[in-house]
C-alpha cells in the first residue's frame, strides 16, 4: 500500500503532468539545467564528505559519511538517459545510499550524449572500475550502482568487464534500468497512462542521439541482448507505476535463465527511481535500506575509519 506521502507527491507529479504536459521535444542544453536545478531541491539525510578527483580520465567525486564507514566502495553511475545528469544531479541520492550503507561512493561524469555517443559511457565506466582496482580496492570489495540510464549503464559495463576477462565486482544494484533502448517491452504502451516521470518521446529521441549509427540491440547499449552468464549478484529496482517496469521484469528473466543471482523487487505504486525522494518518503528510504542490506550481504567489508564529531 502506497504511504500517504507517496500519494501526496504523486498528486504533485500529476498535476504537474497535467499542466506541462509532454511535448516529446528534445532540448538537451534545457533539460540538463532543469535536472540540475530539481537536484537542488533533494538534501541528504546526513552531512556527508565531498572529494573531487580524476579517475584516470574520468572526472568523479568520492562521497562519504561522516563517522564510522567501511571498506566497501559504491561505484555510481548516474541516469539521464545518456544526455543529461552529473556528480551535482546525483549527489543527494548518492549520499543518501552511502550513509545507510556506510561506504564510500565514487560517483563518475561519465561523457554523454550527443556530443559523445555510445559506447563512450561505457568506456568511462570500464576506465572507472579499472582505477579503482589500480588503487588497491578489490572486487569483492566494490558494488557497482546506478539509475535508469545509469541502471542500464552498470549491467553493459559488466558484459564489457566480464567480455574482457577482468574481475567482477561483488554484486550490481539497478534502480529502475533502462536495458532495452530498442523499446521492445509491452509496459511502454501498458503503463504509459500512469507514468509521471519519463516522457516516452523525448526518452526515444536520448536513445537515437545516444546510439548514433548503431544498432539498438547492441548488447553493451543494450544489456537485454547481452549473455548474462557469469554476472555476479543483482539486486533490481522498478516501479509498477512506469514504462521502465518490462525492462527491468524481462531482464531479470533472462539473468535468473542464464544462472544469475537476480533479486527482483517490483514496488506497488512507486515511480520512475523513487529512492530521489527518500527524505520525504518512507518507501524511498525502505528501498534505500534495502540497497543497504544488499550490499551488507555482498561485499567483503571492514571498519576503516572513524571521525569523531
Amino acid at each position: 500500500m502506497v504511504s500517504w506521502q507517496g500519494k501526496l507527491l504523486k498528486t504533485y507529479y500529476r498535476l504537474q503532468r497535467f499542466f506541462y504536459r509532454p511535448t516529446g521535444e528534445l532540448d538537451v542544453e534545457n533539460k540538463r539545467a532543469r535536472l540540475e536545478a530539481l537536484s537542488k531541491k533533494a538534501k541528504p539525510s546526513n552531512d556527508l564528505q565531498y572529494t573531487a578527483v580524476i579517475a584516470d580520465s574520468v572526472s568523479a567525486e568520492w562521497v562519504a559519511p561522516s563517522g564510522s564507514f567501511t571498506d566497501s566502495v559504491i561505484l555510481y553511475l548516474h541516469g539521464g538517459v545518456y544526455t543529461r545528469g552529473s556528480i551535482n544531479s546525483h549527489r543527494p541520492l548518492v549520499a543518501n545510499i552511502a550513509n545507510a550503507a556506510k561506504a564510500r561512493a565514487l560517483i563518475i561524469d561519465y561523457r554523454l550524449a550527443p556530443e559523445d555517443p555510445f559506447p563512450a559511457a561505457v568506456e568511462d565506466a570500464v576506465i572507472a572500475y579499472r582505477w579503482l582496482l589500480a588503487n588497491n580496492i578489490a572486487p569483492n570489495q566494490i558494488v557497482v550502482a546506478g539509475d535508469s540510464a545509469g541502471g542500464g549503464l552498470t549491467l553493459s559495463m559488466l558484459v564489457a568487464l566480464r567480455d574482457a576477462g577482468e574481475r567482477l565486482p561483488a554484486g550490481a544494484i539497478c534502480l529502475s534500468p533502462w536495458t532495452d533502448l530498442a523499446i521492445t517491452g509491452e509496459s511502454w504502451s501498458t503503463k504509459a497512462k500512469v507514468e509521471l516521470i519519463l516522457d516516452p518521446e523525448e526518452v526515444l529521441k536520448s536513445a537515437k542521439l545516444y546510439l548514433g549509427n548503431a544498432n539498438p540491440q547492441t548488447p553493451l547499449a543494450s544489456p537485454f541482448y547481452a549473455d548474462l552468464k557469469d554476472f555476479p549478484p543483482l539486486l533490481i529496482h522498478v516501479g509498477t507505476d512506469e514504462i521502465l517496469l518490462s525492462d527491468s521484469t524481462r531482464f531479470a528473466e533472462r539473468a535468473q535463465a542464464a544462472g544469475v543471482d537476480v533479486n527482483l523487487e517490483v514496488w506497488e505504486g512507486m515511480f520512475h527511481v523513487w529512492h530521489f525522494a527518500a527524505n520525504a518518503l518512507p518507501e524511498g528510504r525502505r528501498a534505500i535500506n534495502r540497497i543497504a542490506q544488499f550490499i551488507d550481504q555482498k561485499c567483503t567489508r571492514t571498519l576503516i575509519h572513524h571521525q569523531k564529531k
